[in-house]
């Protein structure tokens, strides 16, 4: 079968050339379609449930919230297990589906689920879905900053306009505001007032919300048109709200001027932001499961310079977490790498064979090799990331040996032939391919088989690990298929003028001067070999147990994340303090470019954090500008040292 496959090549090289052309044009076409992130999704196939009902305890929430919900969405299809969490005002519960459920098809089930259910909680509670996004959707926060604007106006203008505009950038499925204060219209009854007119507090309640609201009549058929009969009663202004009519009393109306006073004021907040020790109002985009990422932000980033015009004079949308960073870092890390095992690779052809047009047979392939590992992985919905991307990085050194393997045994059997007799180049390429094809497949064959117990791995493992070993088998499967089709068709073409022996080669008569002794002493004192093998072998055994072991690979993106908890009945106000302090102590490092703090949770309900966790992002500046011989781990030391330090001194 595979000396038939290496003839029928041979003897149609116009059509597999062309084939492969077409091949390498489709896989570059997935190659830019491939969706990028700079890690594997490790999230569980999720629908989370949120519910919102402000003002009540924990514990109520718990009792009337959570453990109905949860209780019944338990038997769903595909269900694996059923999580939830109860917090001051809220009730998360998050719904996880086995791998194989679609996301969509289970938001479905869901969703069914709670229209069955809401009968069962409180009147006005209405549980709702959060995005279709993963846990690792959070790709880029932002603040709306400058102009002068108070908190208030800030966090109005992130609620009214820039968050709308936002959302409907293509892949983004949820935007949150966090921190400021959210403007709220506020009557302060005065319950002397009350009781003077005889009246309860719920009688202003519903007068307003009555007033509130505009209604419509009919129309009026008039000179042949119709108008339209409505009447306006929505609020626009404080004056509006002073002069609802709540009652009458002995013949004059009652105002609601007339028992309080009515002002703008803040909402309840159960968050904040503080950037370089300072409140400010910011968002955070979430992409929607299955986009490409580092689209989703550049399309956002797009979006920002489109509406920044509209904005207030001087206000600006800065960004301070944007994750493209890490990709594009990840992804030219690794380009780089490879570019390299590719130069290093010819080098080496160039000094064993000294032939310059085998070079081209060997390194051609190659990014062939890598466009075909894209185009297998873009249908195997495998995304480009640190781990896919190093699979075929890993794979270089081998995608090669198939090729120099059949390159060289024809450059071999050329020696010696008139290359200007084409038909006798290609019978000879075709008898040199045919002996080491059959090898050539089966070890291939074998190095793939190696990674199946990766593939047989589930759960986070399998989902950090797959894309590396689809990526090197994809990569390993095309470079096995090329030198077996496409290889022999440039060597008949390339294997031409003369060829030099390895007798000829000066490289290779110096490691034979000290290859050949070698082996001789090796194959004359047996016993003292293998001790010598067995000794490396044992010594390796010891050193690798004392490695120490991550999860995740480190990846350095110019970020360093602190996550302080405090007691868990503290107040927002104190937090936010705290982590004001805690920012103007981290901002004093020279190597800090800013600090983001998130106290307590984004309006968001992918976000499970309570009101005393911090969330702080703390971005660094370029390398060339960091103190000498400072490194990430010494920095955070450093930084561990000065904010426990003043914590204690706090405490104290």
């Amino acid at each position: 079968m595979i000396d038939r496959l290496i003839e029928l090549s041979l003897r149609n090289r116009f059509l597999v050339v062309a084939l492969w052309i077409g091949i390498a044009g489709w896989g570059l076409w997935a190659m830019l379609r491939a969706p990028i992130d700079a890690i594997p999704d490790l999230s569980d196939n999720q629908v989370i449930v949120f519910t919102d009902w402000s003002g009540r305890s924990p514990q109520e929430v718990e009792d009337q919230i959570t453990y109905p919900l949860t209780v019944n969405l338990q038997g769903l299809p595909g269900v694996k297990v059923v999580r939830s969490s109860s917090a001051f005002g809220f009730s998360m519960i998050f719904v996880i589906f086995e791998d194989n459920v679609d996301l969509y098809f289970a938001r479905t089930r869901v969703l069914e689920r709670l229209n069955l259910v809401s009968k069962q909680l409180p009147p006005g509670v209405v549980p709702t879905l959060g995005p279709d996004a993963t846990g690792v959707g959070h790709v880029f926060w932002y603040t709306v900053e400058g102009g002068g604007l108070s908190l208030r106006d800030l966090r109005s203008l992130q609620d009214w306009y820039v968050r709308y505009q936002l959302n409907s950038v293509p892949g983004v499925a949820e935007v949150a505001s966090v921190g400021g204060t959210v403007q709220q219209y506020q009557i302060d009854i005065d319950p002397n007032r009350l009781r003077s007119y005889a009246l309860p507090l719920g009688t202003v309640v519903r007068a307003v919300m009555a007033s509130n609201s505009n209604v419509g009549g009919n129309v009026v058929s008039q000179n042949g048109s119709w108008s339209i009969v409505r009447g306006l009663g929505l609020i626009t202004n404080l004056d509006d709200i002073r002069n609802i009519v709540i009652a009458s009393h002995n013949g004059t109306p009652v105002f609601v001027k007339d028992l309080g006073t009515v002002q703008i004021g803040d909402a309840f907040r159960t968050a904040a932001l503080v950037k370089n020790s300072s409140e400010a109002v910011g968002g955070v985009i979430v992409a929607r499961t299955g986009e490409n990422t580092k689209d989703v932000i550049d399309r956002v980033k797009e979006k920002i310079r489109q509406i920044e015009p509209g904005l207030p004079s001087g206000v600006h949308i800065v960004s301070f977490y944007d994750r493209s960073e890490l990709i594009e870092a990840t992804v030219g890390t690794l380009r780089h790498a490879l570019i390299e095992e590719i130069i290093l690779v010819t080098l080496a052809h160039i000094i064993f064979l000294m032939h310059f047009r085998s070079i081209l047979i060997v390194t051609l392939p190659l990014p062939l090799a890598v466009l075909c590992s894209f185009l297998l992985m873009h249908y195997a919905h495998v995304t480009s990331n640190v781990m896919s991307l190093a699979g075929i990085a890993i794979a270089i050194g081998v995608l090669v040996d198939a090729g120099i393997v059949v390159t060289e045994n024809a450059f071999r059997h050329l020696e010696g032939v008139d290359t200007r007799d084409r038909g006798k180049v290609l019978e000879t390429v075709l008898r040199a391919t045919k002996l080491v094809g059959r090898p050539t497949f089966f070890s291939m064959a074998i190095i793939v088989l190696a990674f199946v117990p990766v593939f047989a791995l589930t759960g986070q493992e399998g989902k950090l690990f797959h894309p590396l070993a689809f990526a090197k088998t994809f990569a390993m499967a095309s470079a096995t298929a090329i030198a077996l089709t496409l290889t022999p068709i440039l060597c008949t073409l390339l294997l031409r003028g003369k060829f030099h022996s390895e007798d000829q080669n000066p490289v290779m008569r110096f490691l034979q001067r000290f290859y050949r002794p070698a082996l001789s002493w090796a194959l004359d004192h047996r016993r003292i070999t293998l001790g010598l093998a067995f000794a490396f072998f044992a010594g390796a055994v010891v050193l690798a147990s004392g490695i120490g072991s991550e999860f995740m690979p480190p990846l350095n993106e110019g970020d360093i994340m602190f996550m302080p908890i405090a007691d868990a009945s503290i107040a927002l106000a104190q937090n936010t303090q705290y982590a004001k302090r805690q920012d103007e102590i981290l901002s004093r490092f020279p190597e800090v470019a800013y600090v983001a703090a998130k106290v307590a949770r984004a309006e968001t309900s992918t976000d499970p954090a309570g009101l005393n966790m911090t969330e702080t992002i703390v971005h660094l500046k370029p390398r060339d500008q960091w103190r000498p011989g400072m490194t990430i781990p010494k920095l955070k030391s450093e930084m561990d040292r000065a904010v426990s330090a003043r914590a204690t001194l706090a405490a104290t």
